[in-house]
């Protein structure tokens, strides 16, 4: 029972693993649930555009997709992440690659934990929690 990373994209590399790690586990506690194996895989655009069109019948790019293997309280999933839209999005808002990496981790797990963000108030509900455990994040990060 574990979390993994898998850099597929070109010359992207996770920093902080075994923070990351620890951060992941303890968010998922935090949400009453434990982790069985969270594997993320950190892939290019047009990779997470081709499993969002052949997997969820989605004609867009995103930054993030959540397959959820789930077992009662037990988290098991594969979170496909965009490091691409990751870059863009970074820009766009105004934060740190590292950060919205970070948020787009965060944003997979919740929804491996069951949380939805298809209305306003579910995508208002994810934003605070993803800010929650970012504030966590901060504080791993923080300890030597």
């Amino acid at each position: 029972m574990a979390v993994y990373f898998h850099e597929k994209a070109p010359s992207f590399h996770i920093k902080d693993k075994k923070k990351l790690k620890q951060w992941i586990k303890e968010s998922v506690v935090g949400e009453h649930f434990v982790v069985g194996d969270i594997n993320f895989v950190f892939e290019t655009d047009e990779k997470v555009y081709q499993a969002n069109v052949k997997y969820l019948n989605h004609d867009w790019y995103t930054d993030v997709i959540s397959f959820d293997y789930k077992e009662g309280k037990i988290i098991n999933g594969d979170i496909l992440i965009s490091v691409d839209r990751v870059e863009d999005n970074a820009a766009k808002y105004g934060v740190s690659k590292e950060r919205e990496i970070q948020r787009v981790m965060i944003h997979g797990v919740l929804h491996l934990c069951g949380y939805d963000d298809d209305t306003e108030k579910e995508r208002d509900k994810m934003r605070k929690l993803e800010d929650l455990y970012l504030r966590l994040m901060e504080k791993i990060m923080k300890k030597e």
